[in-house]
């Protein structure tokens, strides 16, 4: 009976037009961050995970969140594993686990909800959370696209692919980014903006040191180039920020998909192919109290919506509209945003349509910047956000993503203390 009273007040938390002043308040069975942590973001195919096998990168993600978390991780009870493109994901997921340290007798699970994975994995602990299944579990969200590129979806059958819908999720995105500009009258010269505005808020947080608290150094094999010879290497900082960007600069770049719409999108305005992972740490305020840990976070909901593959990337949208409902809040509750940028075209619309004032959106740059590992984006924006919203004092953070064959992801968080 108290277990259905305490999900009962979980639920009444979450109910529409409880607001801001209600999800403040701390109760024992909360759901709690207490850790969240990201990789260095590196290039695909040139940067410092390039020769880093995808098993390695778990390994190593694993062990920087063992030393971050501050606790035994026997104690953990369930690890969810956000992934899109690691063949047979379970296996390095559990694989990597043991080997860094942590029981067998902690299990593990993969989710791959596309670009929104690593949001999943963090939303698929929260739950467990939530209703007493456990009280205290580990999400990672991670992909390595240097050891495993995207090479689209597979082939259709004819009983399928009949279907519109079903036949535009087999689509390249670069052709779901012109429909959006072209549908939502998105200009080439807002898209380079936005962009210019992510490189450079990027290349100022990096010169400014504001990534630090969120980046765990990770020791990876580098091959020499002249020799083949392997060396393990410390890498601290994203290497994929290009400094002094500029809007001029982008305008000069070539459509990289002049055969659709009107060829608005290019290399320079739109998400980089990246290696990275994210860890974040959930569990009951009673648990975090119990363990003398600092409460980052407290986790308020997520929401899924689906949308026409054609125009997958204004997700954003319906989700973050769905995830305030669900919380009772309005955009101007929320002190920051972090909307992924898989292309500008689409994050331009979604700032437009929600009316977001844009100093409210990935002030520290976002995708085009830094890139988009596919599965560790969902956790590595509240890494990233949790991290700014504490530097700034402030309160409300919304995470967001589009996701390949139409869909949309959101979540809520309410900052607490300042990051570790």
């Amino acid at each position: 009976m108290q277990r259905i009273k305490q999900v009962a007040a979980h639920l009444a938390g979450s109910r529409p037009g409880q607001g801001l002043a209600e999800l403040e308040r701390k109760r024992p069975d909360d759901v709690v961050i207490t850790m969240a942590v990201r990789s260095p973001l590196c290039k695909a195919k040139k940067g410092g995970f390039k020769d880093v096998k995808t098993d390695e990168l778990f390994l190593e993600m694993y062990k920087q969140a063992i030393v971050a978390s501050r606790i035994d991780p026997a104690i953990i009870e369930d690890i969810c594993v956000g992934t899109v493109l690691t063949p047979t994901p379970v296996y390095p997921a559990r694989t990597a686990a043991m080997a860094a340290g942590i029981p067998e007798t902690v299990p593990v699970q993969v989710v791959n909800r596309f670009c929104s994975s690593g949001l999943m994995a963090v939303a698929d602990i929260a739950n467990k959370v939530r209703s007493g299944q456990i009280e205290i579990g580990l999400a990672i969200g991670i992909e390595s696209m240097s050891d495993n590129p995207d090479d689209g979806g597979p082939p259709q059958s004819e009983l399928v692919s009949c279907n519109s819908h079903s036949r535009d999720c087999n689509e390249k995105m670069g052709w779901t980014s012109e429909n959006v500009a072209a549908e939502f009258n998105v200009t080439r010269d807002e898209q380079d903006q936005f962009a210019a505005e992510s490189w450079q808020r990027a290349e100022r947080a990096q010169e400014l040191g504001y990534f630090r608290n969120e980046i765990v150094p990770f020791t990876v094999y580098q091959k020499d180039p002249k020799t083949g010879e392997k060396r393990f290497v410390t890498v601290r900082e994203d290497d994929g920020i290009r400094k002094g960007t500029t809007k001029e600069a982008l305008s000069k770049i070539r459509s990289a998909f002049p055969q659709w719409g009107n060829g608005t999108t290019t290399g320079g305005n739109a998400c980089q192919l990246t290696d990275g992972a994210a860890a974040v740490l959930i569990m009951t305020r009673r648990k975090a109290e119990q363990l003398g840990l600092r409460i980052v976070a407290k986790y308020i909901t997520t929401a899924v919506t689906g949308l026409p593959p054609r125009i997958m990337g204004i997700g954003p949208v319906p989700a973050i509209r769905a995830a305030l409902k669900n919380c009772g809040l309005t955009i101007a509750d929320v002190d920051l945003f972090e909307i992924n940028e898989a292309f500008a075209s689409q994050a331009v619309y979604s700032v437009k349509e929600l009316n977001i004032p844009r100093d409210k959106v990935n002030v520290n740059g976002g995708a085009i910047a830094f890139g988009h590992p596919l599965g560790c984006t969902g956790a590595r924006q509240i890494a990233t956000g949790l991290n700014e919203l504490h530097r700034r004092k402030q309160r409300v953070l919304v995470t967001s993503m589009c996701i390949g064959t139409g869909m949309g992801a959101a979540g809520v968080f309410i900052g607490e203390t300042p990051a570790n």
